[in-house]
């Protein structure tokens, strides 16, 4: 996840930059204190047995003895516990070792067993998945739903034959309520991409069954496949809203293009979808309309602007900058100098910038000399879009800068941009240096490597690895065009930096440098900088300890729109849970923003910079679980596998596309009111225990 640059696309959840940072996390964060408890003889045993597994998942370390000594454990909270940390671990060896609990006696190990599959991600576990949905004694149903998540993380026409089979309700299945199965095979259809089953999505459209008609849907809306574009629009006047939501979602201009509907011909769909009673599908057809470009309904997307949800408000200003035109524009103006929202002012001018040069210089002045740097990086940003040198390009906040430059490159600054980015490519700030870096690498000579590598060795100091990534994107390019260069490369920077101590970015080089990765060495084990004992207290606490300390509550205070009650769910994600909660009590929370809020998406905070390129601790490994993303579950942002560190995110919808990709490590327990009033650049007062 590319994290906060602003245009980060619906759907994506990212920090706001590349992969995360190279510190080591300490399990205690200053103003945490773990007290140890006393435990019952039974207790210790398992602490003991789980502490060991517990340190090879977070190293993610293949240490066979340990895991095979948990996974034939008496005690099946063990067993179940060994082989999710057996999934998360992701070496394909153990396969082999999870196999076998797909027979446990006991449910909850045997769909723990199924998800460490899924999460695994090999081909190897496709047959014996296929083989006991088929083969007696029957499976339950958790463990039967949990293998058609698995088969479709895996993939393949393997796995495809097996969905499409429950799909059609053909073939011989040792499951104990097949018709059960079908809703699920509905929703995780999508992740088999071109081998979908997509015939059978269609019919189910038109079930009577409203929880098989939105997970169809949604995997259709996913698919985008043309032959779907008759039922989505069928699905446009479902009674069930969230069949609706996610319907509208498909209509987007390369599906209108695709499907042969034409964005007329979509927008006349969806446009009826304006005045819906649910606030998330009128958010939805606000975007579909932006989308699309239908200037035609500008005058129906006016009125919206005085929704009496904040954030459709907000997404109704940013259509009508999409849109532009006369009667837009006039709105627009009015919004940026009276608007009543942070994030409605920033929508209509950053439109305006898009629409309306004159106008948009016309409402800016006030914003540019603002003492606030949010403010004038709106203008930074607006101002970079229309060519020519941004007026901030030199402001003396770095966020600003960053802000000028990311919108004057993608604007094509010419030869002025890239004499101020080779200027800045040097700079102390990580997110001006790797955005100045990104786009001196698309027309980088041999002649650039020292800059490069002086880039990269600055980087050393930065909080996130993002500048040095962004550097090294650069060197890998310029060894890629030819056996000369890369000799160059090698000889210049290869030869002369030493291995990097983050796992992060030798992670990135294993993915995008084999030269370099041959170099430094595999990314993992990781140092976490934690003790066996540190892992005995998170067992003690988090899995084996009463509720009140395993599942423990926070209150976030945000300024102007109530209080939102988080459960923390520590026996799904301990190390995730440990983290969050130090930086709760060191305050780390207090006082900073909601640096990205995607309405119907999500709530994004975390960042102590509040542009989307801080963290505020080193990297945190995922701790991928079965909770599935609804409306209202706290998730940890990243910008990748294993780079997650202190910005975190809540969903306003739900959100099926995230499940399995991003660690769930907290729910919304009581009222959600405050959650679609919540905008971008609101005040997290508190976050308090």
């Amino acid at each position: 996840m590319i994290h906060s640059r602003p245009d980060l696309p619906y759907g994506a959840i990212r920090p706001v930059t590349l992969p995360r940072i190279a510190l080591t996390l300490m399990l205690a964060l200053p103003g945490m204190v773990l007290v140890p408890s006393p435990v019952s003889a039974q207790e210790a045993a398992v602490i003991e047995i789980l502490a060991p597994v517990l340190a090879a998942e977070d190293a993610r370390a293949w240490r066979p003895a340990d895991l095979r000594k948990a996974l034939v454990y008496p005690d099946s909270f063990v067993r179940q516990t060994a082989a999710r940390s057996v999934g998360r671990i992701g070496d394909p060896r153990g396969v082999p070792l999870l196999v076998p609990l797909l027979v446990d006696p006991d449910t909850t190990v045997r769909v723990a067993a199924v998800f460490a599959l899924g999460i695994l991600r090999d081909t190897a576990a496709i047959a014996p998945l296929a083989e006991r949905l088929r083969t007696p004694p029957a499976l339950d149903a958790a463990s039967a739903s949990e293998a058609m998540t698995a088969l479709a993380q895996i993939g393949g026409p393997g796995a495809a034959e097996v969905l499409s089979a429950v799909l059609q309700r053909r073939g011989s299945f040792a499951i104990e309520d097949p018709e059960a199965l079908i809703p699920v095979a509905a929703l995780e259809a999508w992740r088999l991409g071109a081998d979908a089953p997509v015939n059978e999505l269609l019919s189910l459209v038109r079930s009577d069954d409203e929880n098989i008609r939105w997970r169809a849907v949604f995997s259709l809306s996913r698919l985008m496949a043309p032959e779907a574009v008759g039922r989505l629009g069928e699905a446009l006047s479902d009674q069930q809203p969230l069949v609706r939501s996610f319907a509208v979602r498909a209509f987007t201009r390369a599906y209108a293009d695709s499907s042969e509907l034409g964005a007329e011909g979509a927008a006349a769909l969806v446009a009826r979808l304006l005045d819906d009673r649910e606030a998330s599908v009128r958010i939805g057809a606000l975007r579909a309309i932006g989308a699309l470009g239908a200037q035609r309904f500008t005058s129906q997307v006016i009125p919206r602007i005085d929704d009496a949800g904040f954030n459709v408000r907000v997404q109704a200003v940013a259509t009508l900058g999409q849109l532009g035109g006369a009667e837009a524009v006039t709105v627009l103006e009015r919004v940026a100098r009276n608007g009543n929202l942070f994030a409605m002012q920033r929508e209509a001018l950053l439109g305006l910038a898009r629409t309306d040069t004159a106008a948009f210089r016309r409402v800016s002045p006030d914003w540019q000399k603002s003492p606030r740097w949010e403010e004038r990086a709106v203008i930074a940003e607006g101002s970079g879009a229309l060519g020519g040198r941004p007026p901030l390009i030199d402001d003396p906040d770095p966020r600003v800068v960053a802000a000028a430059l990311v919108s004057w490159g993608r604007a094509g600054g010419g030869e002025a941009f890239m004499a101020d980015a080779r200027r800045l490519a040097l700079h102390e700030d990580l997110a001006v240096r790797a955005t100045a870096v990104g786009f001196l690498s698309e027309s980088a000579s041999p002649g650039d490597i020292p800059l490069f590598r002086q880039a990269y060795e600055l980087s050393a100091r930065d909080e996130s690895p993002d500048a040095a990534i962004a550097a090294l994107e650069a060197l890998a390019g310029l060894a890629r065009r030819s056996q000369a260069v890369a000799a160059q490369v090698n000889a210049q920077f290869l030869g002369r930096v030493g291995s990097p101590s983050s796992y992060v970015i030798r992670q990135w080089a294993q993915d995008r440098w084999p030269a370099a990765a041959a170099r430094w060495g595999a990314p993992f084990p990781a140092e976490t900088g934690r003790t066996l004992q540190d892992y005995r207290e998170l067992v003690r606490r988090y899995l084996t300890g009463p509720d009140s300390l395993r599942r423990p509550h926070v209150i976030i205070e945000v300024e102007q729109r109530g209080s939102i009650e988080l459960e923390l769910l520590g026996p799904e994600a301990p190390m995730t849970v440990a983290n969050f909660l130090a930086l709760v009590d060191r305050g780390a929370f207090n006082g900073i923003r909601w640096h990205r809020v995607v309405p119907n998406f999500v709530i994004q905070t975390g960042d102590p910079r509040g542009d989307g390129w801080g963290a505020a601790t080193g990297p945190i490994r995922d701790e991928i679980n079965r909770v599935r993303f609804l409306t209202g579950i706290a998730g940890m942002a990243h910008s990748g596998p294993e780079t997650g560190s202190s910005q975190w995110f809540i969903t306003l919808s739900p959100q099926p596309h995230l499940d399995g990709a991003y660690t769930v490590f907290g729910r919304v327990v009581g009222t959600m009111a405050p959650l679609p009033r919540i905008t971008q650049g609101d005040v997290i007062r508190i976050v308090r225990r």
